[in-house]
C-alpha cells in the first residue's frame, strides 16, 4: 500500500461515529476486507488497495490506474446505480446497505465485491470496503448445477415410473403390492379385481386358505432375509382356486412392501390340452340385470356392466371394496334387511327398493339374493331388476288416464266401493293390453310379465272380453 493510504486508519478511527458503524464495524473486524477505495465525497477514486487473498486472482493488477476515475465506472452496467447508491447514502447516514456488484479490474477481469461505504470524518472523504464473493458465485454455479441434474433425475424416476404403472395395468395376470407390515393390499392391478375380486384395504392373509397362512408368511419371511425365494401355490378365495404367488421386496412409502405376482397353478399334465372354460365372467357382464357379489358385511366383490350403468359409474374397479348399501336409498329396504332375509330364509325374491346414482338419478327396482351356502353364507350374489320400464306399461297411449278420469266424474254418484272396483278392473285390463303389446300377442310372454300364471291370464281375458282370435296366437305351441 502507498503512503498515501497510511492515514486511512487513523482517520477511519477517528472518523465521526454515524448510524449503523457498530453494526459495519462489526463485520469488518470479523471479516478481513478483500478490496478498500479511497472516495471523496463525489465518488471519485483517490486510492485503492487490495488484501493478500486476493492478490492471486488478480496477480499484477495497477490499481493506480483507477486513482481519478468514479467509481461507478470501474464497475458492470448494472452494478453502477447500486455505487452511486452507496455513495448518496453514506454522504447522508454515514454508512451505506452491503451491496454486491461486479468489480472490473484494469486487466479486464470481473469478480463479484460486496461492498459498504462509510463516510470519514470531516471532509476526508468515504472508504469503500469490499469482499470478494467469488467462492460463493461458484458454490451458487454448482448448487444451480446439482439442481439441475436433480431435476433430470426426478424426471427420468417419473418415466420410469409411468413406465412401471403401464405394466402394472396391463398384466394379464394378477398383481398386488401389500404392506409388509400387516399384508394389507395398497394397490392391486386390473386383473386381480377382475379374477380375484381384491381391491386395496383388504388383507390378502384373509384370503388365503388357512392351512397355508403359515408357509405363506414363512415365505415371505425368507424373501425379507434374502432377497428371493420359490413361489409357492396357495388357494385364494370362496372358491379356493389355486395359484402360485411369486414376491419380491420394495421399499416404498412409509414402510416396505411386498409385490405379489400370481398365476394360475394348472392340473393339466404337461402336453395334454387343457379343458376350455366356460365363459361365465362374460356372461355375467353381459347380463341386461344389474348383478353383485358381496361379501358377509355387504362389501363389493364383483359387479357387471349393468350394475355400473344402474349406480352411475364407470369401471368396475371403482366399486369393488365399496358397500353395496351406499346406493339403497329406500328406507326399510335397505342391505341391512336384504341380509338380514336371506340369512332367515335362505334365499329373496322380488324385494323391492330404490337404487340412487352417484349422479342423484334413482331407479325402482326388484332385488333377488341367495347366498353361497344354506348356512352361515360368506357371499351372496344379488341380481337387481330395474323395474321403472315396468312402470312405464301403465302410461301407454293414455288409455288409463282416459278410464281413470272417466271414474273421477262419477265421485258423488257412485260408492266408494263400486268406484274402487272400477278403478282396479281398468288398470288390470289395461296392463294387460300393454304386456299383450309388448309380447307380440304371445300369451305366455305377457303372463311372464305381468307376474301370472298362464291360466290366471286366461281367465282375465275371457273376463274382460278380448278378441280371442287377436289374444290367442299361434306362436303358444298348443
Amino acid at each position: 500500500m502507498s503512503e498515501d493510504t497510511r492515514p486511512i486508519g487513523r482517520t477511519h478511527r477517528d472518523a465521526r461515529k454515524s448510524p449503523g458503524d457498530t453494526t459495519v464495524m462489526s463485520r469488518l473486524n470479523a471479516d478481513e476486507p478483500d478490496v478498500t477505495l479511497i472516495l471523496d465525497l463525489d465518488g471519485v477514486i483517490r486510492d485503492a488497495s487490495w488484501s493478500s487473498a486476493i492478490s492471486g486472482a488478480i496477480p499484477g493488477e495497477a490499481m493506480r490506474e483507477w486513482v481519478g476515475r468514479p467509481w461507478a465506472d470501474t464497475v458492470g452496467e448494472v452494478g453502477g446505480d447500486a455505487v452511486r447508491r452507496m455513495v448518496e447514502d453514506a454522504r447522508a447516514i454515514g454508512v451505506s446497505a452491503f451491496r454486491q456488484v461486479t468489480q472490473r479490474f484494469p486487466s479486464g477481469l470481473e469478480l463479484p465485491i460486496e461492498y459498504t461505504t462509510v463516510r470519514l470524518g470531516g471532509r476526508a472523504g468515504l472508504i469503500a470496503i469490499g469482499k470478494n464473493l467469488q467462492a460463493i458465485a461458484e458454490l451458487q454455479s454448482r448448487l444451480i448445477a446439482a439442481q439441475h441434474v436433480r431435476e433430470q433425475d426426478y424426471w427420468k424416476l417419473r418415466e420410469i415410473e409411468t413406465r412401471s404403472r403401464l405394466l402394472f395395468d396391463a398384466s394379464n395376470e394378477p398383481v398386488l403390492l401389500v404392506k409388509a407390515e400387516n399384508l394389507r393390499i395398497v394397490e392391486a392391478n386390473p386383473a386381480a379385481i377382475r379374477v380375484l375380486g381384491l381391491a386395496p384395504g383388504w388383507e390378502f392373509l384373509r384370503e388365503i386358505a388357512p392351512k397355508e397362512q403359515e408357509p405363506f408368511q414363512a415365505m415371505l419371511l425368507r424373501v425379507r432375509q434374502q432377497g428371493r425365494a420359490p413361489g409357492m401355490m396357495v388357494h385364494i378365495g370362496p372358491d379356493r382356486e389355486p395359484w402360485v404367488v411369486r414376491a419380491s421386496l420394495m421399499a416404498a412409502g412409509p414402510g416396505p412392501a411386498f409385490l405379489l405376482q400370481l398365476g394360475p397353478a394348472g392340473s393339466s399334465q404337461p402336453g395334454e390340452p387343457r379343458p376350455a372354460a366356460l365363459p361365465v365372467e362374460d356372461i355375467i357382464d353381459r347380463l341386461p340385470e344389474g348383478f353383485v357379489v358381496v361379501d358377509h358385511q355387504g362389501v363389493i366383490r364383483r359387479a357387471n356392466r349393468t350394475f355400473l350403468d344402474l349406480i352411475q359409474r364407470g369401471t368396475a374397479g371403482s366399486v369393488i371394496g365399496e358397500r353395496l348399501g351406499n346406493w339403497l336409498a329406500q328406507p326399510g329396504a335397505n342391505l341391512t334387511v336384504l341380509l338380514a332375509n336371506v340369512h332367515r330364509h335362505g334365499s329373496v325374491r322380488m324385494f323391492a327398493t330404490t337404487i340412487q346414482g352417484d349422479l342423484g338419478i334413482d331407479t325402482d327396482v326388484e332385488i333377488s339374493a341367495v347366498g353361497n351356502a344354506d348356512s352361515k353364507p360368506q357371499y351372496f350374489g344379488v341380481l337387481i331388476r330395474d323395474t321403472s320400464r315396468s312402470a312405464s306399461l301403465l302410461d301407454d297411449e293414455g288409455y288409463l288416464r282416459t278410464a281413470l278420469q272417466a271414474i273421477t266424474e262419477q265421485i258423488g254418484k257412485s260408492p266408494l266401493l263400486e268406484l274402487v272396483r272400477k278403478t282396479s278392473a281398468a288398470v288390470e285390463r289395461h296392463c294387460i293390453e300393454a304386456a299383450l303389446r309388448r309380447s307380440d300377442g304371445n300369451r305366455t310372454a305377457a303372463a311372464e310379465l305381468l307376474g301370472l300364471s298362464r291360466q290366471s291370464l286366461y281367465a282375465k281375458l275371457s273376463r274382460y272380453g278380448f278378441d280371442s282370435a287377436s289374444s290367442h296366437p299361434a306362436d303358444d305351441s298348443e
